[in-house]
């Protein structure tokens, strides 16, 4: 992945893509050149100016393409075939993403696992259902088509049409409490923990927590220091996994009350008890949400409302009135 002397100067994406192969000839993920000309970069007009050098949002730029160059030299084995990074062939979208609602401290930080298929997989913005980052956040940019994709999931960009529904659900929930992006990017943020997503042979999804342990170690690796400087820039109060891989993750890193990945006792009657956990005595609060996937039958039968009030319990947020 190329670099610039600037976080700021890097205005698109880098000519190496994020789908490389994966297969026994260890062949690195996002080591594949692009295809020529970029996809769909939706229709809006951006205008602002790139954040100043050394500023919070810039500071989240130049980590996010350290991450991606780090991820980007490491190899996998199958039953991984295919291998996609947006943070290569979707910089621009990623980019305005952070430039746009990463320029000020946040009370909570939403943390995801990896990039879903119809999400950033196609708009590099975490959960990145496309009406969602179009029309909501106003968000476009170029999304340059690896060369290298399954054949049953492309990379569309924002000519998309599948739904991505654990995003719809997620921004659907921020967007009906909170109205607008702005208002909600005030105190909140959203990212994944690991900017790669990871196909088998016949296009199957693979979590990263599937991984073997040899590839995983130097993986999470990685994905834990760059969550260690989205935190130290964004100074949250809480990160809120958004399922149990995330909220483990970020457990390893924060621990509850020095008790390690484990909750303690005393967190535990914390939140039957409706009070929030104790905060550990290094950095924020940990929580989780049910994740939105539609794979989950507790999802299904209303994620919203139990996403609400799972943050409600925890005073995350407070209750609304009338």
């Amino acid at each position: 992945m190329r670099s610039s002397s600037s976080p700021s100067a890097r205005s698109k994406a880098p000519r190496s893509s994020g789908a490389g192969s994966a297969r026994g000839s260890g062949s690195r993920a996002g080591g594949a050149d692009t295809a020529g000309a970029a996809l769909g970069a939706g229709t809006v007009a951006r205008s602002h100016l790139a954040p100043a050098q050394g500023s919070t949002a810039a500071l989240l730029i130049q980590a996010a393409a350290e991450l991606s160059s780090a991820v980007g030299r490491l190899r996998f084995s199958p039953p991984v075939a295919f291998v996609y990074n947006p943070l290569e062939y979707a910089w621009a979208p990623h980019q305005e993403y952070l430039s746009r609602y990463a320029g000020t401290p946040k009370q909570v930080l939403f943390l995801g696992m990896n990039p879903g298929p119809f999400g950033m997989m196609q708009t590099g913005v975490p959960f990145g259902e496309v009406a969602a980052v179009r029309d909501w956040m106003k968000l476009g940019g170029a999304v340059h088509a690896p060369a290298r994709m399954h054949p049953k999931k492309p990379i569309e960009g924002f000519s998309c049409a599948r739904s991505e529904v654990s995003g719809r659900r997620l921004w659907g929930l921020f967007q009906e409490r909170f109205g607008s992006a702005e208002v909600f990017f005030t105190r909140h943020f959203v990212v994944n923990y690991c900017p790669l997503a990871f196909l088998d042979e016949g296009g199957r999804n693979l979590t990263p927590d599937k991984l073997p342990a040899a590839e995983s170690a130097p993986l999470f690796a990685a994905c834990d220091a760059h969550l260690r400087r989205l935190v130290q820039a964004l100074q949250p109060e809480w990160i809120i996994g958004v399922g149990d891989f995330a909220e483990k993750r970020a457990l390893e890193l924060w621990p509850q009350e020095g008790k390690g990945t484990g909750r303690s006792a005393g967190s535990t009657r914390a939140i039957r008890a409706g009070q929030p956990p104790p905060r550990s005595t290094c950095g924020p609060k940990v929580g989780k949400v049910l994740h939105p996937s539609p794979a989950s039958p507790a999802a299904n039968r209303g994620w919203s409302a139990a996403a609400t009030r799972q943050l409600e319990e925890t005073q995350v947020w407070r209750p609304l009135q009338g």
